[in-house]
């Protein structure tokens, strides 16, 4: 059997080893995951230097070891270097290799993942600044649909009802529930946050519970029971917040416009909100808040929390937000 094999492969995470070594955790077309070290990359002039550092796609060969391959070879086909010249692209490109690292499988082609990563960093290194959040958001929702737990944005998850946004209603809400799967209706939304409340009231430690206020002698309307239940139900309400939302008009149509292979203009989309009216201003906080929806449904069904988020959050804040 051959110890070494060959493997076309973008660096997706990077740490230093030893004194001059690098451990690369690389997704590959034909065998997913791969841990491989790149020896004496860190060293001045050393031929992998350039080709060890994050979303360089190289043509690699590797010779196994007994826990850790070796990259012994590697020739690079492409590299996006105008990621790491604008911090919002960096750390949109980080998050995007986040969530590869958390639904690709090792030993197995990840043929489809591997080439929708490479498309969507080759769309963020191409935006202007501006759309670098929109663009972000595409390529995120565009992973879900590949690993099978995309959002339902144009149905009733419940109900099977089409939910068309009225951009003409300024007051206009449509629900957003991540356990059910995607968009819902306001009448279902409040029906699921009734049944979720009584069920999460009972989920409360007992260490909780013993921190609850003491119910005030003489009242004879209100137990000890009553009580931890009143302090339960709020505590479920902030808890369930992330998972339960309601979306306006503008924000479900941008959620819808991510199920498409292709993203709008801006000024598409502008003229389509509220023409004469929307800013670009307003359009980047729509596009916060759908991704920070986005961004909860992912880290609910993936199972494991965005770690890039803060930094996306901070990063993109709008004046308002800040």
């Amino acid at each position: 059997m051959s110890r070494t094999y060959k493997a076309t492969g973008i660096n997706l995470k990077s740490m230093p080893m030893g004194e001059s070594d690098r451990l690369l955790t690389i997704l590959t077309r034909e065998f997913g995951l791969v841990r491989a070290i790149a020896m004496g990359s860190r060293k001045h002039n050393s031929r992998l230097g350039g080709r060890s550092e994050l979303f360089v796609v190289n043509e690699l060969l590797i010779a196994k070891g007994r826990s850790l391959d070796k990259i012994t070879q590697a020739e690079t086909l492409e590299s996006y270097p105008r990621l790491g010249q604008d911090l919002k692209k960096l750390i949109a490109s980080q998050y995007l290799a986040e969530l590869c690292l958390h639904q690709a499988l090792s030993e197995q082609p990840q043929e489809e993942l591997f080439c929708l990563l490479n498309e969507h960093l080759a769309r963020l290194e191409r935006s202007p600044t501006s759309q670098v959040l929109a663009h972000l958001t595409h390529a995120v929702f565009q992973l879900l649909v590949l690993a099978g737990v995309a959002p339902q944005v144009h149905l009733c998850c419940v109900t099977r009802q089409l939910l068309p946004p009225d951009l003409t209603d300024r007051n206009w809400r449509v629900g957003f529930s991540i356990p059910a799967g995607g968009t819902v209706t306001p009448a279902t939304l409040e029906r699921l946050l009734a049944e979720k409340r009584p069920l999460r009231r009972h989920r409360v430690s007992e260490a909780s519970a013993a921190a609850l206020p003491p119910v005030q002698a003489g009242d004879a309307t209100m137990t000890i029971e009553d009580e931890r239940q009143a302090n339960a139900s709020a505590f479920s309400s902030s808890s369930s917040a992330g998972l339960h939302r309601r979306l306006s008009a503008p924000e479900l149509m941008l959620l819808q416009y991510l199920a498409d292979a292709e993203l709008p203009e801006p000024e598409a989309l502008l003229a389509r909100i509220q023409p004469g009216e929307c800013s670009q201003r307003t359009l980047d906080r729509l596009w916060q808040s759908v991704e920070q929806a986005l961004r909860s449904y992912a880290q609910y069904y993936l199972d494991r929390p965005i770690r890039s988020a803060s930094l996306i959050d901070a990063c993109f804040a709008t004046p308002e937000s800040a």
